[in-house]
């Protein structure tokens, strides 16, 4: 269910009784895992299959924070209006996809959700696998979407390398006490700027952050050599959820007056989420 099949087909469902999700989500409406269970869901409602979600923690869920999407940037990495992050684990956001009624043409899945068991939102949870790739320990799930705003941009931040979303630096970026090679490995077999010397930052070891970072994107827009090659506009707007930011970062607009143009949406957002949370 990833590439060109991305939901399944009626064929692929004749003859079954129930459908069973089961995935590790990280906490982002980047992450791809949320879009493949709308897709699920949309399906099963089409074809009369229950589903059941045997729902997972979400290792950031005490973070709630971030653009909300404007659905004129809808993609694979981002179907629903939420911000980047949600604070809600697979199980919740199912609930809310349903009781929202954004599948196509508003239609109901039967869902039924398994939640976890001694679960609570002020609960820690490390993951004992990687859940992708590009996402090897603890640190780089906290970092993700943070980084994962450079896809955007012409800044690597880390695939090709052990540290994936936990450093990031480019050829354009001032010489500095850091600095990395993207080489092929597993989780990049073309990593961005292959062979090439990037100078930036490593986050590596940097404390447990507890909301969107934005401060990184910012300092590597202000001191890269050339403004007019930093961003891609359009593979920017889909993973911020609007072209606002970027406006705003290129305006330079304050790390303080961005984040405040975000809370009318959250608060919203927070509002409208809170029938569907099953954990306290």
């Amino acid at each position: 269910l990833y590439g060109k099949n991305n939901k399944p087909t009626p064929d692929q469902l004749k003859g079954i009784d129930v459908m069973i999700f089961d995935l590790q989500d990280v906490g982002t409406r980047l992450y791809t895992y949320v879009s493949t269970m709308h897709r699920i869901m949309e399906a099963c409602a089409e074809n009369n299959v229950p589903l059941i979600v045997l729902d997972r923690p979400n290792p950031n869920i005490a973070i709630v924070d971030g653009p909300v999407l404007d659905i004129a940037f809808k993609s694979g990495i981002g179907m629903h209006p939420t911000p980047l992050l949600h604070g809600m684990t697979l199980g919740e956001e199912a609930k809310m996809i349903n009781g929202q009624k954004w599948l196509k043409d508003g239609i109901q899945c039967k869902l039924t959700v398994i939640p976890c068991l001694n679960y609570t939102r002020k609960s820690s949870y490390s993951l004992p696998v990687r859940p992708s790739p590009n996402l090897p320990n603890d640190q780089a799930i906290n970092l993700y979407v943070s980084l994962c705003l450079f896809e955007g941009t012409n800044v690597s931040m880390g695939r090709g390398t052990e540290k994936q979303f936990q450093i990031y630096g480019s050829p354009y970026l001032p010489k500095s006490d850091f600095a990395f090679t993207p080489q092929p490995n597993f989780g990049d077999k073309d990593p961005l700027y292959k062979g090439i010397e990037c100078n930036g930052e490593d986050l590596s070891s940097i404390p447990r952050i507890s909301r969107l970072e934005i401060k990184w994107l910012i300092k590597a827009y202000q001191t890269t050599a050339d403004k007019s090659k930093f961003f891609d506009k359009r593979k920017f707007a889909i993973r911020a959820g609007n072209e606002k930011l970027q406006q705003q970062i290129e305006a330079g607009i304050s790390e303080e007056e961005i984040r405040n143009s975000w809370k009318e949406g959250l608060i919203a957002f927070k509002k409208m989420r809170a029938k569907y949370l099953i954990y306290k």
